[in-house]
């Protein structure tokens, strides 16, 4: 169920280390993370989003540097062993992962950055960065999800069928974040992440601790 963000509780997971705040956008493929941030972005000033690093191929449509950085697998085998990431997973046969140096740089600047990262690398950033604040976009039923990654045509029926075992899997930790968004209206779903993200900034800028 989605949680209120105006409890008192907030402060208990709205603490960060550096003068920025950082959220953690996760859920499973076709839950409408992307959609959402957008929304997201356009509602709130100020937001800044961490664009992941890929191995995969760009989708049609797809843009350099805006949807993705697309990297090759030596590069980020690089990026690996130097410490570049905060995180990195491998998805259905693709790694991702999030680049540190911009992402800590926009944090000790005091801004809001967003990662939109898979529930595998959310965990790493959580508990690398326990101050990070943790949203999950859940799909309102599974039937939907089915049905969202279905109309995507971006992949074959054997791959929809991966992702869907994955779901299962990521949907059954959804209550081990801080905060829980059921993507069933678009509009009401991003009222609902906005508030997160603005209430938190608001704690945050005033110095609201435990």
């Amino acid at each position: 169920m989605p949680v209120d963000p105006t409890t008192e509780d907030d402060a208990k997971v709205c603490r960060h280390a550096s003068p920025g705040r950082l959220f953690i956008v996760s859920g499973p493929s076709g839950a409408g993370k992307g959609t959402l941030v957008r929304a997201l972005l356009d509602r709130v000033p100020g937001v800044w989003l961490s664009v992941s690093a890929t191995t995969r191929s760009p989708r049609p449509g797809e843009v350099e540097g805006v949807d993705y950085v697309f990297l090759p697998a030596e590069e980020f085998d690089r990026l690996i062993a130097a410490d570049g990431l905060l995180e990195w997973a491998e998805v259905h046969g693709n790694r991702y992962g999030t680049l540190r140096d911009p992402v800590e740089e926009r944090l000790e600047r005091g801004e809001i950055v967003v990662l939109e990262i898979d529930p595998q690398g959310a965990a790493q950033v959580k508990e690398r960065m326990p101050e990070s604040v943790l949203v999950f976009i859940e799909p309102p039923n599974f039937d939907e999800l089915r049905n969202r990654l279905v109309k995507r045509g971006s992949e074959t029926p054997e791959q929809i069928e991966r992702r869907l075992r994955t779901a299962r899997e990521e949907l059954a930790i959804a209550g081990t974040y801080d905060y829980v968004v059921i993507n069933d209206d678009v509009e009401q779903a991003t009222e609902e992440l906005a508030a997160i993200v603005t209430t938190c900034a608001r704690q945050r800028h005033s110095g609201q601790k435990d």
